[in-house]
This record gives C-alpha cells, structure tokens and sequence, in this order.
C-alpha cells in the first residue's frame, strides 16, 4: 500500500467532515453510555493502586518500591489472563447482538471452564517465583518488603479473575453498570483496609507493604461474591445460569474461547511485559528511581484506565452492531471512541506536564525522587496519545474478533522493538529512566497507527462479503 493509501485509511478514524453532528451525536452518546460505567471501574482499579502507592510510599521509599516491583512482576502474568478472557466479550456481544440467545448459556459454561485454567495457569507461573525474587537484581531491603506482600496478591488471582470473567461477560450483555457498582465498592473498602493495615489502627501493628497485600486480597475476594449474587437478582440472568448444563462445556467451545482470548491475552502479555521488565531494569538504577518511575506509571495508569473504558464499550458497541449486520453503525462507532479517547487523552497530558513540579508529592517527600518524578511525567503527558490510540485501535478490532494479526503486531512492537531500545537509551544512551519512557512512546506509536489500519481494511473486506451474497 501506499504511503498516501495508508495515511487516508489511518486518517478515516479521525474524519468528521463528512458526517453532519447530527448524526455523529448519537453515536458518542450511545458509546458514553457503555463507556462511562466501564470508565469508572478501570478508574476505580487504578486508584486502588494510586491510593497503595500513596499510603505506602508514606510509609516508606523502600515499601513503594516494593509493591511496585512485585505489582510489575504479578500483572505480566494477570495480564495474560485477565486479556484472555476478554475473549469472552465479543463472542457474547455478537451472540446478543444477533438475538441468538441459546449459544449464551454456553459461553458461560464453557467461560468458567476456560477461566479455570487461567487461574491454574497464573499460578503455575507467578508462584514458583516467590523463593527468587531476590534474584531480580533488586536491593535486598526491597526484597524483604516486597515478599510478604507479593504472596498475598498471588493468593488473590482465583477471586480476581472470577470477577474479570463475570464482567466480561455481563459486559458482552451490554450491561457495565454492575461491575462499576462492585469495583468501586470493593476498592473503597480497600482503601479503607489500608488506613487500618499499612499504618496499624483498630489495634493492628503497622504492616507496611505487607499490610496492603491484606487489603488487596480481602476486597479481591469480595469481588466475585457481589458478582454472583448480582448475577441471581437479575430475572435475565438468572435464566442464563438456570440454562447451564454440565453437556454444554465441550472442548469445541473451550478452544473457541482459547482460540479469541489467548491472542488477546498475548497482546496484552506484550504490552504488560515491556513495562514489567521496564520496572526490573530501571530498578538497577536505584530505588529512588524505580519509585519515580511507578509514579509516572501510576499516572499513566489513571487515564489509561479512561482510555480502556472507552476500548471496551468499542469492543461491546462494535460487536453488538457487527451481530445485527449494521456496518454503518460499526464505522461510526468506533470513529466515535476514537475521539473520545483523544479527548481523554489531551485532557490527561494537560494534568501531568503542568502538574508535573505538585504531583510527586502525593505520592513521597524524598527530595531524590521527586525531581526524576518531575522530568518522567513529561514523557508520560506525551505518551497518552500513542498508548490511548493503540488501546481503541486494539479494542475495535477485538469487536470484529480480529485477534491474531494484533496479536503479532503488538509482539513486534513491544518485545523485539521496545524492550531492547528501551534498553539501550537507558543505559548506553545514559539517558537513565527517560530512555526508557522514550521507548514506550516509539514502541506504541507502531501500533496505533497499524491497528487503526488494519481495521478499515478488515471492515471493508467484510462489508465486501456481505455483498457477494
């Protein structure tokens, strides 16, 4: 193709002139509607561990860099599986959107057999990792804080990922409001735990990162609780788990789960393993830099959290209209969302390079930290477009269950690409964590702009099927 072929088939996810507001509108309401719920359950995640990271790194450097290393460790496998049952959603969302009813009791037997294995599968990964973990490179008083800490979100992943398979598919449903109602109340609790655990009150010796670890794991487990009986309230739903039957879980319909949901679980592997290793290298540094840098990255992760919101309405909304054979509706949106996340993404840059002399001291006073904190949130402002971009792009095609393509792009891109000139600027640069941010705009800027590419591209081949019959 050529390059000015790809410019205006990447330029289309961002047109509106030749669609009049009116009937562009819509099309955001009807996506805000989806995104706003999901936004505030991501956001609400996300200051769960803004508000570990705060409480924590109060209570000391040491403790900060503690669960941020054992955080970077644990989500590069969750990510995997928390991606893989994601899967879940478009097969749901195209099922309800088709009106084809009797295949959803089957994704549901079939995705808690699929979520099972995930869980087996995490912890066969993550647990043999806890008599090692000092030998990532990491200070030894690191170490002694992250251990007690890092046992206890492992014990976590069986209660977390049942609740990231039961909102998935409540999602696929086009129901958002449910999951946002339990994360906020659960994490609030969290919080709440924390003040009692990290600090010592209600009778309770000061625990530090241990201290967070118990508050994680009792909200986490509170979480698919809530879920179930949510699940029962609900006349609908509960038809749908009356309908479940031991003969529907086959190994047809597991491996069409593996076979949507482990390319996204990879994708999302890639992605979260370029910021895990990025968390062990820059901790050979110092500590004061592997905190500056998970506070940058904790920032990151706030409008993040807005930009998936918006990514997994896309997917919901792309599915829903895919299923009832509306490729207008498709198109428009997804271009919706793509503006929404620019939105998003604009108004997060704003609040971290101006914010970027205030914000660290939220998070810890130590005058070593605070001014690579400083510099870092720059780069991250900057870095809002490209993994904002990337996240739509990724999401819209998930929507057409378009998985595998993504997939190896985001392999590319993240391992091959930007782990080694991340690599590279950090080090033989000297350019010490910046080197490092710098990578993750170039190693998600390839992306964003392939995924978007490639969505036109799959969309008109479709649309090109469709009117072969």
């Amino acid at each position: 193709m050529a390059h000015s072929q790809i410019f205006r088939t990447f330029a289309a996810s961002f047109d509106t002139m030749n669609y009049s507001f009116a009937e562009t509108l819509p099309y955001y309401r009807r996506n805000l509607k989806v995104a706003f719920p999901v936004m505030l359950t991501q956001l609400g995640a996300a200051m769960v561990a803004f508000f570990d990271s705060m409480m924590v790194g109060h209570y000391g450097t040491a403790d900060l860099a503690a669960v941020s290393f054992s955080n970077a460790l644990f989500f590069s496998v969750m990510v995997f599986a928390m991606g893989a049952v994601m899967g879940v959603t478009p097969l749901v969302g195209y099922a309800y959107g088709a009106k084809q009813y009797d295949k959803i009791p089957n994704y549901l037997s079939n995705g808690l057999v699929f979520t099972t294995i995930m869980c087996i599968f995490s912890i066969a990964l993550l647990a043999p990792c806890i008599p090692l973990l000092n030998h990532f490179g990491q200070e030894p008083e690191v170490v002694t804080c992250a251990r007690p800490y890092y046992i206890l979100i492992v014990l976590s992943i069986i209660p977390f990922m049942l609740f990231c398979f039961s909102k998935s598919f409540l999602e696929g449903l086009g129901n958002t409001w449910v999951a946002m109602v339990i994360t906020i109340g659960c994490n609030l609790l969290n919080i709440g735990l924390n003040w009692v655990f990290i600090f010592g009150h209600c009778g309770f010796e000061p625990m530090g990162a241990k201290g967070a670890g118990v508050a994680t794991l009792i909200a986490r487990s509170l979480m698919p609780i809530c879920f179930g009986i949510a699940m029962v309230c609900k006349t609908e739903w509960r038809q749908y788990i009356s309908l479940m039957r031991c003969r529907m879980i086959t190994l047809h319909d597991v491996k069409k789960l593996i076979t949507i949901g482990s390319p996204i679980g990879l994708q999302s592997f890639a992605e979260a393993f370029l910021f895990t290793a990025s968390f062990v290298i820059i901790g050979w540094i110092s500590k004061e830099a592997l905190a500056a840098h998970h506070i940058a990255n904790q920032m990151a992760d706030l409008t993040f959290m807005l930009a998936t919101g918006i990514g997994a309405a896309t997917t919901i909304r792309v599915s829903h209209q895919l299923g009832k054979g509306d490729l207008h509706a498709v198109q428009m949106a997804s271009r919706a969302s793509v503006h929404l996340c620019l939105l998003m993404n604009t108004i997060g840059a704003g609040i971290m390079i101006f914010g970027r002399n205030y914000i660290p001291y939220i998070f810890t006073d130590d005058p070593e930290v605070v001014p690579i904190a400083s510099t870092l949130l720059v780069i991250a402002g900057t870095f809002q477009y490209a993994d904002g971009l990337q996240c739509i792009g990724a999401a819209m095609l998930r929507g057409i269950q378009d998985v595998r393509v993504p997939m190896r792009i985001a392999l590319i891109a993240y391992l091959i690409l930007g782990l080694p000139l991340g690599l590279a600027l950090t080090f033989p640069a000297g350019l010490g964590a910046k080197g490092m941010w710098m990578a993750f705009v170039i190693a998600l800027a390839i992306p964003a702009v392939l995924f978007h590419i490639r969505f036109h591209r799959q969309l008109k081949r479709i649309e090109n099927e469709k009117q072969s019959f």
